[in-house]
């Protein structure tokens, strides 16, 4: 995969580099000063004796990050900063991989909280060989209005669908695809690392490949992170229809990472341009009842610390996601055409009894990676 030419906009102080590195963290970033402090200075402060590096790819932000990654670089030597020009995180992914001097390789986000011992148990379950890939459950914690009830809405399965890695198992899951995570850096680079075409879902994609030669990738439930939902309706939807858009282009690639759930958003939308006028209208009008009366009782089930407005609000948070990612599948079925044999291969898999395969782990309808930095 292509690795862009990282030239950082302005020089930095030069302090000496760590003497040993064992970790390198890559940090996708751009207009994250609201968390980009507190998360840096978190990964900083990571319990692993192996010695680690900070590597902060910024997407020319403009408000104000790039300033907090110059001052915490001139702090602390093991924090290096540089340019993503293209403003795409499989971009600012792969510079990182390329000034990476670690044996292993972490992506952290930079609106995330990590346990103070992830890079720890990452390195000590790859240090066993059998796994390529090691990461945690992804947990939605909201600091908003609207962000909180996001957060709400990926506690249920209505709001998550099939997606494993935003669970909590009770013991060690392996998965399709997981949340950020850690490789060896050798893996990494025999792969090509992320694919430049991938600006959402590029973590799926990556691990579609590494599965494929028969590499294994596990869920820890003691690496559990917890990030920061959008705070906002119209954000949730066009994040969702990046979703679904780049849900259909990996599905063309891996017909095997497509998920019957995955396609329930679709069938919905389908449904509600049927309701309009036609032959269909009645049943499917029929059909969106059932889909209201479904997001009600959703809604009006018990969820800790959600207010009385909280869950009012849940079924436009539910019909934001439902519908964005909808969209975006139906918008990439227009750009890259139907991914037919993903869609036979799920449907099949529908009626035939589940394995425990790496092509048969859950990859859910959250899809990873936000082509934010």
């Amino acid at each position: 995969m292509a690795t862009p030419t990282a030239v950082p906009r302005r020089s930095t102080p030069t302090r000496p580099a760590p003497q040993r590195v064992g970790v390198s963290v890559l940090v996708p970033v751009l207009n994250e000063r609201r968390h980009l402090r507190g998360a840096i200075e978190q990964m900083l402060a990571q319990r692993y004796d192996g010695g680690l590096e900070v590597l902060a790819v910024d997407g020319l932000s403009s408000d104000g990050s790039r300033e907090i990654l110059e001052q915490l670089a001139a702090a602390d030597p093991r924090v290096r900063v540089f340019d993503n020009p293209a403003r795409r995180t499989p971009q600012a992914l792969n510079i990182g991989l390329r000034h990476a001097r670690g044996t292993w390789v972490a992506r952290m986000d930079a609106h995330t909280h990590y346990p103070p011992d992830y890079l720890a148990q990452g390195v000590e379950r790859l240090g066993r060989g059998d796994v390529v890939s090691v990461s945690g459950p992804q947990i939605a914690v909201g600091d908003g209005r609207w962000s909180r009830r996001v957060a709400l809405a990926l506690a249920t399965p209505l709001g998550v669908g099939s997606a494993s890695f935003r669970r909590t198992p009770h013991a060690e899951t392996e998965v399709a695809s997981g949340f950020t995570g850690l490789w060896r850096r050798d893996v990494l680079d025999a792969a090509g690392g992320w694919d430049a075409g991938w600006p959402n879902d590029q973590d799926t994609e990556l691990a579609a490949r590494l599965r494929s030669t028969g590499g294994r990738i596990v869920c820890l439930p003691t690496m559990a992170a917890s990030y920061v939902p959008r705070d906002s309706l119209p954000a949730l939807l066009r994040q969702y229809r990046r979703y679904g858009l780049y849900r259909v282009k990996t599905s063309h690639r891996h017909p095997e990472t497509l998920r019957a759930s995955q396609l329930a958003p679709v069938v919905l939308l389908a449904t509600v341009l049927a309701a309009a006028r036609g032959p269909l209208a009645v049943p499917a009008r029929f059909g969106l009842g059932a889909y209201a009366l479904l997001l009600v009782r959703t809604a009006a089930a018990r969820h800790e610390g959600a207010t009385a407005r909280d869950r009012a609000a849940l079924p436009l948070v539910y019909a934001a996601m439902h519908v964005g990612y909808g969209a975006g599948f139906l918008t990439g079925c227009l750009r890259w055409g139907p991914p037919l044999r993903a869609t036979v291969a799920a449907a099949r898999r529908i009626t035939t009894p589940p394995d425990r395969s790496p092509s048969r782990a859950s990859t859910g309808t959250h899809t990873g990676g936000e082509g934010t930095a």
